[in-house]
């Protein structure tokens, strides 16, 4: 009785200014308001993380040799199959209050370790080191994020996702550039090898927010120890169950043709942005410049979206019609280019097609795994985005020097481009339908049932 007459008192008092401007942004609860920012600044280190080594692995692969970066993308797809399997062996034995960090700190392990190898072998070995490092930081990459997304899912449900997704990518945004203007200052001060352990502190800055999260939102305190003992159990299942249940379920088979088939089409459009900018500009120096300003604008296009628009795309138009207006535009973007392949209109598909994929997609992705096992959002989840993303990836990357054997030049590619775009669009919606069915019945077993979101305890468990 105590508690609920001080819940009813808190949600009477005024909210302050910093509340009143933080919820016109994004459409947030003061309950939820923890949670938000510590998810804002989880999301914010990971990415901070990876954009800290992001172009030593560009130079280091540059440094490997072109030549050899299909077999370097090759041996990515084997360690992202090795991943997985150690982080479901994880997932199995560990809760997840232990095995996100667990594996967060395998990662900076590798990061100490790489640096004590760059460091003490011989600069004639570096080539090696800086091979093995180019496949690593791809898996690294993929992994941490997934996992963080998979955390999101796990904690937050359907209607906070929709409300919530959108403000903190914005976080991630800002890692980014903020990762990306590190290494930009520092390197040529305290060396690229430097620059990887300022990553790993990053990264384990990002696991003590996990430590940090709150176990629920609202409910007394037996409530919340209810709680706190279910969700923090190991998971368990099979160490191979994600790519079992990926396989037999129709709802996850979508997301895998839908990760397929953004992977293939961005990859189709990378190699246009290649062959266009090539054609465009004879100086690498301009060349260099043309891409940083499309990385500009995407940055700044990409904050703006989220901050003020994606939650309430995701409130007002649902999972489903979000989710496809990326490959809406795509369809639009590969027809436009075919029948008229010119540099103005490249980068303005360009820059909405990216940043529409992290203002607007990744957050209606992401709400897709909201209704699905505690387990799937772990293991399955971890297959799509890492080994799915990277085939996906592979396969454009070997579709379009087959089209130009075929004779299929700018225009030819965009006009194969537009009707996968299309696939992909109508897959959008269906998977958009099905996510709202499967909200309304979620799946019924002891396994799920421990999986509810963090705010989802029912009357009588609030009233204890």
């Amino acid at each position: 009785m105590k508690r609920e007459v001080e819940d009813k008192r808190a949600e009477r008092v005024a909210p302050s200014g910093a509340m009143r401007l933080l919820q016109k942004m994004v459409d947030v609860k003061p309950v939820e308001v923890r949670a938000l920012i510590l998810s804002f600044v989880y999301y914010f280190f990971i990415l901070s993380s990876y954009y800290i080594i992001r172009p030593i692995r560009d130079d280091m692969g540059a440094a490997g040799g072109v030549e050899n970066l299909p077999w370097m993308f090759t041996g990515t797809l084997l360690a992202m199959l090795v991943a997985n399997a150690l982080f479901a062996w994880l997932v199995v034995k560990f809760s997840r209050r232990r095995f996100i960090p667990i594996a967060y700190r395998f990662f900076i392990s590798n990061l100490v370790l790489f640096f004590l190898l760059l460091l003490l072998t011989p600069g004639n070995q570096h080539v090696w080191v800086g091979r093995v490092f180019f496949i690593w930081t791809s898996v690294f990459n993929l992994f941490v994020i997934s996992v963080f997304w998979a955390f999101m899912a796990d904690v937050f449900s359907t209607d906070q996702g929709k409300r919530l997704f959108g403000f903190i990518s914005v976080g991630g945004t800002l890692g980014g550039i903020v990762g990306a203007g590190l290494t930009a200052t520092l390197v040529q001060r305290v060396g690229s090898l430097n620059l990887l352990l300022l990553s790993a502190v990053m990264l384990e800055l990002s696991a003590q927010c996990v430590r940090l999260f709150p176990v629920a939102f609202e409910g007394s305190r037996a409530a919340i120890r209810e709680k706190a003992a279910a969700d923090e159990r190991p998971i368990g299942g099979g160490i191979w169950s994600g790519i079992v249940h990926d396989l037999r379920s129709p709802y996850l088979l979508g997301i895998c043709a839908y990760m397929l088939l953004y992977a293939m089409t961005s990859t189709l459009l990378y190699f246009q942005q290649v062959s266009i900018a090539a054609s465009a500009f004879t100086d690498r120096g301009a060349r260099t410049a043309f891409f940083a300003q499309i990385d500009l604008l995407v940055n700044v296009l990409t904050i703006l979206v989220q901050a003020f628009l994606t939650g309430r795309l995701l409130k007002w138009l649902g999972v489903g019609i979000t989710l496809a207006l990326l490959p809406a535009m795509s369809v639009i973007g590969f027809t436009a280019l075919g029948v008229m392949p010119t540099l103005t209109l490249f980068v303005i598909f360009l820059t909405l097609r990216r940043a529409g994929n992290f203002a607007i997609a990744r957050p209606a992705r992401e709400v897709l795994f909201t209704v699905v096992s505690r387990e799937d959002k772990y293991k399955a989840k971890s297959f799509i985005d890492t080994f799915i993303y990277r085939a996906g990836d592979q396969i454009g990357a070997w579709s379009s020097p087959a089209l130009g054997w075929l004779g299929l030049g700018l225009t030819g590619v965009s006009f194969v481009a537009a009707p996968m775009a299309a696939v992909w669009f109508l897959i959008s919606l269906w998977l958009g339908r099905k996510q709202v069915a499967m909200a309304h019945h979620p799946p019924e077993s002891a396994e799920s049932t421990n999986a509810r979101p963090l705010n989802s305890m029912s009357l009588a468990e609030s009233a204890d």
